[in-house]
């Protein structure tokens, strides 16, 4: 089966010839709230509107950006949490020409300043609670994100090449990089959004739960979402919007497996009804899926999805419908994408991949080839079926003094698919002044239902003697740390190797 053929046939086939697929964010969103206008689009929780009503008053958002008076492709930041305003101002500022940046939530006011003046932001669409944040801004716009016109202003006549969008990669302190992502890489990106097993169009909830800083939150988690004729609900409060999911009963959870954690101990202690009773499917990323995540879920009777995916690729590079008979692969590449393994490391080549980092040649000329390829930075291997496999991450390789490299995250592996651990880092280390591979483990508690802490320690001293058993020598863990504490993590919630 190729790869086209996995993913095409996840839907009905009359509802994926009913889904077109459109390069540029202005024909995206005439075309969504056109064809799906009926039907309820988005909710403050309270509140809720259809798309018909929401294609408006993006029409009146656009009016107000319009009456700005920026020159076209001007950037405009977006400073927000996941409000029905910011997804507004989003899909506004994009279907109007402009260029949209969602600035993270947890910006400090130094952090605002340098974005703006780095990427070149010539207007700021500010909550309320983060205002005094942009009191210093010079030279910059600033707009309450509750802004809004009477009238309405039609989509602009985009360049599916011209950008779209810049996503903060790398960190959003000192001096992140801004991959700039054209129309038509992100219209790539939100059409591979819409294969999910089983019927897609308008038979799903869906809670806007990632911010929508990350490509993965704002692709899979909302545009997805749109394309395929769903209600989203806001969320402005992670944690109060967990706390009312057996109310608003969501079928799709866009997550990471960070929050899959979360999740399944709030059902340990409160029940399966604690998820609404109606969860059909987990879309997890961004982060390593321990198998174990999948088998509690699967368990539940939520199917379980995960994938591979970049800023610089629009997300959705793979996925994996087939979670229970591939466990530990990141799945099918999806359809328009061209790869290859070189030295290791997968290469992507297709028009979900950016066009590079914003005024930052030199790390534009390190990721991207003259012919236009996108070196990952990942170690990836295929199966005969067609499956990815990641081995591993460039970048965090350890040299052995015999000169050969490892990967920490193969060895990190065997940590994962042992359902009493949550996470694990390898990294090299120092004992007695000798360099030496070591690991800290981070265990799954429910998994011991409250055994004392000395039988947690010795389990995790077994485990790594047993994973020790099958490596050669120069690979085995020489140091162990069973922490009592969670890793500093990065926004994705991933385990920071900083």
């Amino acid at each position: 089966m190729t790869s086209q053929e996995y993913f095409h046939r996840m839907l009905p086939k009359e509802e994926f010839e009913r889904i077109k697929y459109v390069p540029d964010m202005g024909q995206f969103v005439d075309w969504f709230t056109a064809e799906y206008a009926d039907m309820p689009a988005i909710s403050d929780q309270t509140n809720t509107i259809t798309y018909a009503e929401f294609g408006k008053r993006i029409a009146r958002r656009r009016a107000y950006i319009q009456g700005l008076g920026l020159p076209k492709g001007a950037h405009i930041a977006i400073f927000d949490r996941n409000s029905q305003d910011a997804i507004e101002l989003f899909l506004a500022v994009t279907s109007a020409g402009y260029v949209a940046m969602n600035f993270p939530a947890s910006l400090v006011e130094q952090a605002v300043i340098g974005c703006c003046m780095r990427f070149d932001v010539a207007a700021i669409f500010v909550r309320d609670e983060f205002k005094p944040l942009t009191e210093k801004l010079q030279g910059v716009k600033v707009c309450p994100a509750s802004a809004i016109a009477d009238t309405e202003a039609p989509t602009a006549a985009i360049d599916p090449e011209s950008p779209a969008a810049i996503f903060f990669t790398g960190g959003t302190t000192g001096a992140p990089k801004g991959a700039v992502l054209s129309h038509r890489a992100l219209m790539r990106g939100n059409y591979n959004a819409i294969f999910k097993p089983g019927k897609v169009i308008g038979v799903h909830r869906y809670i806007a739960l990632l911010p929508l800083s990350h490509i993965f939150g704002l692709v899979a988690g909302t545009m997805g979402c749109f394309y395929t004729g769903n209600l989203l609900y806001t969320c402005e409060d992670m944690k109060a919007t967990v706390g009312k999911l057996p109310v608003l009963k969501p079928t799709v959870l866009v997550i990471v497996p960070g929050i899959c954690d979360i999740l399944a101990g709030l059902v340990k202690m409160y029940g399966p009804g604690f998820l609404g009773g109606e969860l059909r499917l987990i879309i997890s990323g961004a982060a390593n899926v321990p198998p174990r995540l999948v088998d509690i879920f699967t368990k539940l009777g939520v199917e379980f999805c995960f994938g591979y995916g970049l800023t610089e690729g629009a997300n959705l590079t793979s996925a994996n419908a087939d979670a229970i008979t591939h466990p530990t692969s990141i799945g099918r590449i999806y359809p328009g994408q061209e790869t290859k393994i070189v030295d290791g490391e997968l290469w992507i080549k297709g028009d979900n991949v950016f066009s590079g980092y914003y005024k930052d040649p030199e790390k534009t000329a390190e990721a991207l080839t003259p012919d236009g390829w996108f070196r990952t930075g990942d170690l990836c291997s295929f199966d005969e079926d067609g499956f990815l496999y990641i081995t591993g991450r460039i970048k965090n390789l350890i040299i052995l003094s015999n000169g050969e490299n490892v990967s920490p995250e193969s060895l990190e592996a065997p940590f994962y698919a042992d359902p009493c651990v949550r996470d694990a880092m390898v990294k090299e280390d120092e004992v007695n002044g000798h360099p030496v591979i070591a690991v800290e483990i981070l265990p799954f508690m429910p998994a011991f239902d409250g055994k004392p802490w000395e039988e947690v320690e010795a389990y995790m001293n077994i485990l790594v003697k047993k994973i020790n058993a099958d490596l050669p020598s120069t690979h085995q863990i020489r140091k162990v740390t069973v922490r009592t504490e969670d890793f500093k993590r990065t926004g994705s919630m991933k385990v920071s190797r900083v």
